[in-house]
């Protein structure tokens, strides 16, 4: 499942599982579909890098069968910047933000 994030200021879609884990960081329930209203929008940003903050950074595990082969993880840092820059983005202008 994908979630679509969508507002005045720009729009995106990443993994449902991710979403939600951050939707929820955000202290958001984690519905989807749902919104944020522009002036909840700093309060939630500020949760959500907190969140980020404290979760350990990922690193590259080497794959047991073959030495020369790298699996590469991705933060939740990473994973969490394009909601992170939509929010602040809505934020500046004003925008309220809706996810399906």
């Amino acid at each position: 499942m994908l979630v679509k994030f969508d507002s005045e200021a720009g729009s995106f879609s990443m993994d449902g599982a991710i979403a939600v884990q951050l939707l929820k960081a955000m202290g958001h329930s984690g519905t989807v579909p749902s919104a944020i209203l522009a002036k909840d929008i700093p309060a939630a940003v500020a949760r959500l890098r907190s969140a980020v903050a404290a979760t350990p950074a990922a690193k590259t595990s080497t794959n047991s069968d073959d030495k020369d082969q790298k699996e590469i993880l991705v933060s939740l840092r990473q994973r969490a910047f394009p909601l992170i820059d939509l929010l602040t983005r809505a934020a500046e202008t004003g925008a309220e933000v809706m996810w399906k």
